[in-house]
Parts: structure tokens; C-alpha cells; sequence
């Protein structure tokens, strides 16, 4: 796969070669789960909505899988502050938003955002487009395996705060869930991990993903953090 700045003549392919036996459960999942199985929020039927893509790559790294996330600047308009996967808003020249448009964007995202090679990430899957209300954003997530890995940071300080990755077991471990309730009501699981706090859409991608992968381990909905957890 070239990089994502050199692909917008040609195609950015998916593709399953090669990849290590510990994704097939993940790979499975991406085959077979349903939007409504993901989220409530589904994209508008009227088509509103930005679409956007985010690009949810699985490395292995010194304590086995785990996953690329970011911290976004606490000075950005929508979701400042909040980890996340890498992604943004689709591009003209990312092309055909129901085509490869989405596989574009999360790399050419991903590479702005944390500096990652995206020659060394191999495509594999794309969930079904979700809906983030409170942003108005239609997000492909588009799943990747970090099969070279190259060094990540940040690159803009107005952008990111901070570019880390969170093993997988740490993900799965049940004294790092929690449910967080939004001041508007909603409910919805959260992570401890890495001093920071995932939930929102990230966690929700992330808790679903370690359900259909048969990774999920049972942990106390119950187990309550607020959003101002370090308050």
C-alpha cells in the first residue's frame, strides 16, 4: 500500500493477507455485526450529516495487541479534550464517500494527526457507518493493522495533545470499565486507561469491537465514573 498522499489516482484496497491469527475474531466481527448492533445513532435517512472516518489500527506492541488512540487539543470546537481514534471530515480529493473516499481520509487523517506511515498499515474491514449526534458527523470506521509500524507524535499541538497506544488487555481488563452517564442521561461504557478517561463514540467502537471479538470479559456495569473524573 503506498502512502495516503499518493493515492488519490488510485485505489486503496482492503485486504486480509497476512494478517495475524489473533485479528480472525476481530476480522469476523467486521464480517458479520449490524449497524444497530454497533449504536442507536444511525446516519440521518435524509443523507445530512459531514461524513468523516476514523481509522481503528491494531498494532502489537511490548504487552501484545492494542490500539493506536489520540488526545484531542483542548481548544478544538467539537469533542475538545476526548480521546479518540484518528479521523476527521472526508475531503473532496479523498474521493467517492461511498467508495474508498472514507479509506482515504482515516489514513490521510491519521498521518496529519499522529505522523503515522500509512505505507505500513495494511486495510482490512469497515464497520457500517454511525452517527454522532452532538457533531452532526457520519463516521466510517475503517479498521487497519499496523503491519509496519513507524514512530507517531504529535505533529499539531493545536490538533492533538497527545498521540499513545492502550493494550488490548488493559482494554479488556475488567478493574478498567466503567459505565459514564452524560449529563443529558445517556449511559454508556468507558475506559481507564493510559491516565485518561476514553468514552463517547471511541469507547462505544471499542467496547462493541471486544464484544463481537469474543474478548470481552465480565466487568461491573455498575461501576460508575463521572466525566470530570480527575476533579
Amino acid at each position: 500500500m503506498t502512502r495516503a498522499s499518493d493515492t488519490q489516482d488510485g485505489p486503496v484496497v482492503l485486504s486480509r493477507d497476512g494478517l495475524p491469527g489473533w485479528l480472525d475474531p476481530v476480522v469476523h466481527a467486521v464480517e458479520t455485526v449490524r449497524p444497530t448492533q454497533l449504536s442507536r445513532f444511525l446516519p440521518p435517512e435524509d443523507g445530512a450529516g459531514r461524513q468523516s472516518a476514523v481509522l481503528v489500527l491494531f498494532g502489537e506492541g511490548r504487552h501484545g495487541p492494542e490500539l493506536l488512540l489520540m488526545e484531542r487539543a483542548s481548544s478544538l470546537r467539537s469533542h475538545a479534550g476526548q480521546p479518540s481514534f484518528p479521523g476527521g471530515a472526508l475531503d473532496p480529493e479523498d474521493g467517492d464517500p461511498a467508495g474508498d473516499g472514507p479509506l482515504r481520509a482515516a489514513l490521510r487523517e491519521a498521518e496529519e494527526e499522529t505522523g503515522l506511515d500509512p505505507s505500513g498499515v495494511q486495510l482490512f474491514g469497515v464497520l457500517p457507518r454511525l452517527y454522532i449526534p452532538v457533531s452532526g458527523f457520519v463516521v466510517t470506521p475503517v479498521l487497519g493493522w499496523w503491519r509496519k509500524p513507524s514512530p507517531v507524535g504529535v505533529v499539531d499541538p493545536n490538533e492533538t495533545a497527545r498521540v499513545f497506544t492502550v493494550p488490548v488487555a488493559d482494554l479488556t481488563d475488567p478493574a478498567n470499565r466503567a459505565t459514564t452517564v452524560h449529563p443529558s442521561g445517556h449511559r454508556g461504557p468507558a475506559f481507564l486507561v493510559e491516565s485518561t478517561l476514553v468514552w463517547g463514540f471511541t469507547a462505544g467502537i471499542i467496547d462493541r469491537l471486544l464484544h463481537f471479538a469474543g474478548w470481552e470479559r465480565p466487568w461491573d456495569r455498575e461501576k460508575q465514573v463521572p466525566l470530570d473524573w480527575r476533579a
